[in-house]
C-alpha cells in the first residue's frame, strides 16, 4: 500500500511564483528518489478557526497564503529510504536566504493509506 507524507507551511504571499519554481524542483528531485507523485497547493479557502486550523497551526502572518501539499510513495520502506536520499540531495539543501518559506512553522508527517477510492 502507498505511503503519503503531508505537509502544510505558510508562504508570503508576494512568494507565489518563487515558491512554485521551488516546488518544481523539488518535485523533480523527490520522483528522481522514488516518489510516485508530488501534489502542491496554494491556499484559495482555508478559514481561520476558534480551536484550530491550517492557519492557526503554523501561526500564519496577515501577508502569508496557508501551502498544503503531498507526495505519495510506493511504500512506507521506499519513503523512508527516499527521504533520506531527498534530504541529502545538494540541490535541496537548505539556504535561508534563498528559502521562499519559513521552514521552522512547516508541519508535516507521514501517513499510511488506509482508504484509496
Amino acid at each position: 500500500m502507498t505511503y503519503v507524507d503531508g505537509f502544510v507551511v505558510p508562504v508570503p504571499t508576494a512568494n507565489r511564483e518563487v515558491y512554485r519554481q521551488f516546488a518544481e524542483r523539488a518535485a523533480a528531485v523527490f520522483k528522481e528518489h522514488g516518489a510516485l507523485k508530488v501534489v502542491e497547493c496554494w491556499g484559495d479557502d482555508v478559514p481561520e478557526g476558534k480551536v484550530t486550523s491550517f492557519p492557526m497551526a503554523i501561526k500564519r502572518k496577515d501577508d502569508e497564503t496557508v501551502v498544503f501539499s503531498w507526495v505519495v510513495w510506493p511504500s512506507h520502506q521506499s519513503r523512508d529510504e527516499g527521504m533520506k536520499a531527498v534530504m541529502a540531495d545538494p540541490r535541496l539543501q537548505p539556504d535561508k536566504n534563498q528559502m521562499p518559506f519559513d521552514g521552522q512553522r512547516l508541519i508535516y508527517g507521514g501517513f499510511e493509506v488506509i482508504v484509496d477510492a
